[in-house]
């Protein structure tokens, strides 16, 4: 599978797009965007919560400026974790290609872009829209929650992320719902944004 080349400089920026319903952003989500950071080089982490997700049946739990402000309040203070509203103010269904690129086209010149996902979608990634052409605009930065490797895809550029990375959006609602405070899911810094989300 050819895929076209992108000029770079000597030294290119590289920025990586973590896709998502974040419904809620929880630790684990974190600790991935860190691990891209840490494991990859990535000088930025934008996270790109969904309005409803291609992929899936049912929409979100929260609206989308709960899931905002608690995605804004969990990557404040961590350097080179950003939030964009692009995919979330947009008409579902968004795909991925059309926020790709829509980012590499209004990017800096110098920007290498990754496509941050998660092992199951790696594996699903033919049944996406227009797969191919979203692989020519990014490199694929892949994980897998327990830490299992994933496999690699002839012709698609992809780098894989080590270590295991626990986390339910489920299991955070569920607790939330109850009354809880979901433990070492969610952070102090948007605990009562997801109480007001989801403890209704």
């Amino acid at each position: 599978m050819a895929h076209p080349t992108h000029p770079k400089s000597a030294v290119s920026r590289k920025t990586a797009l973590f896709g998502g319903s974040f419904d809620p952003v929880h630790t684990g989500h974190l600790s991935i965007a860190e691990a891209a950071r840490s494991q990859a080089g990535m000088e930025h982490v934008i996270f790109l919560p969904a309005a409803r997700s291609p992929h899936k049946a049912d929409g979100p739990s929260a609206t989308p400026e709960e899931r905002l402000l608690m995605l804004r309040r969990a990557t404040a203070g961590r350097p080179g974790l950003e939030v964009s509203d692009w995919e979330i103010t947009r008409q579902p269904p968004n795909y991925s290609w059309q926020t790709a690129e829509r980012f590499v086209n209004a990017g800096p010149p110098d920007t290498e872009w990754f496509w941050l996902m998660g092992a199951d979608q790696w594996d699903a990634l033919d049944r996406w829209s227009r797969p191919d052409y979203l692989a020519s605009l990014v490199t694929f930065l892949v994980f897998a929650r327990d830490g299992t490797a994933p496999k690699e895809r002839q012709g698609v550029r992809s780098l894989f992320l080590k270590g295991e990375f626990a986390g339910s959006s489920t299991e955070a609602r569920r607790s939330l719902a109850a009354g809880g405070s979901a433990e070492g899911l969610i952070g102090a810094s948007w605990l009562n944004a997801a109480r007001r989300a989801y403890g209704r």
